[in-house]
């Protein structure tokens, strides 16, 4: 089909040429005698035009085959030197020469009229100009049709933060991703004296200076396809902020590729994507950070209900979170066999325009942290030259803080001197998660005003203190009571999670003078949902966090906004840990 197209394509702007060249030649009506023998000038046309380029090879060869035919079917009758065209110049011809013979080198000249004439350049100038504003390559201000198809789009923020510490903190909290990034902390005080990595609990920084760019590319490939490359700045690989401290030297700063995907519509209102892209569940920043983007593939629909202002929604996604090292243990010839961890989720929910100031957002998903839990290695002889254990891969790759944590190895102890075996271990996640969250949206307006208020409730439904202890084997290493955890009753945590926040005002400011203010609460309990995916800011991240939050935003200008946000956050469980955080911060999207 698309062959057929160009031929037939090709031959109407050979056609147009033709018809110009003989517009400017014909009016002579005077023979030329310089062909070669044989070829008429339709076919002296076509190879000048496939000589310049105007033609591709195949197109202008099928073209000559053409015209060659339809001239031997012809066959002219000559007149004087000129072979004449038509029923009527051959009958002028017949009558005023008799027969003619048919010479090398004659050339066939049609008789146009200059009415025809006229109306052909018309027509042709017509459909040249129409085919060229059509495809945007000769109408003013416009772009070529691809360019059309392809939009860019990002925003920059720059933010002031400052962070305060209460005095009555705990100066012991132990940086748990510092341990497990590293070759481990030795636990027996023998033979190591040394404090774990800990965190800053008590002294403020203030002014700290941060920005954030993202640049997307994205493209219609066609009515159903898309695909889309997104960058981003970022301090560090962490999943869920784009956010660079500045400073450090000055410094290049660095750049990430932040989103990478594709996505096809087989049907109206069925979207699969795959890639990594923008979190496609209906969720609060308590879960999952605005900064964080997925991997893997998901499924999302969307149905409007006939004769009702009630559309449903919902979303299937099959989220790769580790794949195991295919080489561990890195000095072993026996590699240990695959092991994966995955987060499956499924949601369904309905937005209900219940009328024009009002409407209703309800979604419950169901997500399934899979193979992310801790486990407990067989007897592991470091002593004699091991270099990992078998359980090693089950610490997470990335966390914050907050979630009950548990020792990871069975280390083996020298029988030459057990009591100054080393014993550096490394810290996994004690509880399961599979989480059930419902999460509620309500617009409407008061006073002129648009008032929003969200909500959002989370259960982990596999939290259990004492599986979690004897999945443990006893080796619970934060959140209890006392000096340790001698049962499942001493652990000091939680499965539930919720947040509360009102929001009066322009929610997302675009104009010029759009304002909002915010208030919020949020709870998490420190194994409600896993800590390494939530907001980074509040609480500093993580977990086992309770605390209030108030904001604002002005639009200085045109997609240009002004922030302001204050946090007062403390623990849930366990030693005090109080942090207040205020940002201030510029925003600007294009």
């Amino acid at each position: 089909m698309n062959q057929s197209f160009t031929l037939r394509r090709s031959a109407q702007s050979l056609a147009a040429a033709a018809a110009i060249a003989m517009l400017g030649a014909i009016g002579t009506a005077q023979a030329q005698t310089t062909a070669p023998a044989g070829e008429s000038a339709m076919v002296r046309l076509i190879r000048g035009l496939m000589q310049s380029g105007a033609l591709t090879k195949d197109v202008g060869e099928a073209l000559l085959v053409q015209a060659q035919n339809e001239a031997m079917a012809a066959q002219p009758q000559r007149h004087g030197g000129v072979a004449v065209a038509g029923a009527a110049a051959g009958a002028a011809a017949g009558g005023a020469g008799g027969g003619m013979r048919v010479e090398p080198g004659d050339v066939r000249v049609p008789y146009i009229s200059q009415t025809t004439r006229d109306q052909i350049r018309d027509e042709v100038k017509q459909e040249v100009m129409a085919q060229a504003k059509s495809e945007g390559w000769a109408a003013p201000n416009e772009t070529p049709e691809w360019s059309k198809r392809i939009r860019v789009e990002g925003d920059v923020r720059v933010r002031g933060e400052s962070r305060s510490y209460s005095d009555g903190n705990s100066n012991i909290e132990i940086n748990w991703p510092a341990v497990n990034a590293g070759s481990g902390y030795d636990v027996n005080p023998n033979t190591n004296l040394a404090l774990p990595p800990l965190l800053n609990t008590q002294q403020d920084r203030r002014n700290v200076l941060r920005a954030r760019a993202r640049l997307g590319i994205f493209a219609d490939i066609s009515e159903q396809t898309q695909a889309g490359v997104r960058l981003a700045s970022g301090s560090d690989e962490s999943p869920v902020s784009t956010t660079q401290t500045l400073g450090g030297g000055l410094s290049k700063k660095e750049v990430w590729l932040d989103q990478m995907w594709l996505s096809y519509k087989p049907m109206q209102g069925l979207k699969l994507i795959g890639g990594r892209f923008e979190n496609p569940f209906v969720s609060s920043d308590i879960l999952y950070s605005g900064d964080l983007s997925f991997d893997g593939i998901a499924a999302q629909f969307e149905r409007n209900l006939a004769n009702q202002n009630l559309t449903m929604f919902g979303t299937l996604g099959l989220i790769p979170l580790e794949y195991s090292s295919d080489n561990f243990p890195s000095q072993s010839q026996t590699k240990m066999a695959s092991e994966n961890k995955w987060l499956f989720g499924a949601q369904l929910g309905g937005l209900w325009k219940l009328d024009s100031d009002n409407s209703l957002r309800g979604a419950l998903a169901y997500y399934d942290f899979r193979n992310t839990e801790g486990q407990v290695s067989t007897p592991c002889a470091l002593y004699s030259g091991a270099t990992a254990c078998s359980t090693d891969w089950t610490r997470p790759a990335f966390m914050q803080k907050g979630n009950t944590l548990m020792m990871l190895r069975d280390i083996a102890l020298n029988p030459l001197d057990p009591a100054n075996t080393p014993q550096p271990q490394y810290v996994g996640l004690a509880s399961k998660f599979q989480l059930l969250d419902l999460n509620v949206r309500w617009d409407t307006r008061v006073a002129g005003n648009s008032l929003r208020l969200d909500g959002d409730f989370i259960r982990n439904l596999a939290y259990d203190s004492n599986k979690m202890y004897n999945r443990a084997r006893g080796g619970i290493v934060n959140n209890f009571s006392g000096t340790g955890a001698a049962s499942g009753s001493d652990i000091k945590s939680g499965g539930t999670a919720f947040s509360l926040q009102a929001t009066y005002g322009k929610p997302s400011p675009s104009a010029r003078g759009d304002w909002n203010f915010l208030a919020g609460y949020k709870r998490i309990e420190p194994d409600a949902l896993p800590d390494a995916y939530n907001d980074s800011s509040f609480h500093q991240g993580g977990t086992n966090a309770r605390g209030y939050i108030l904001g604002g935003s002005y639009a200085v200008d045109k997609n240009m906004w002004f922030t302001g946000k204050w946090m007062a956050t403390k623990e849930v469980y366990g030693p005090p840990l109080s942090i207040d955080t205020l940002q201030l911060e510029f925003n600007a999207r294009f």
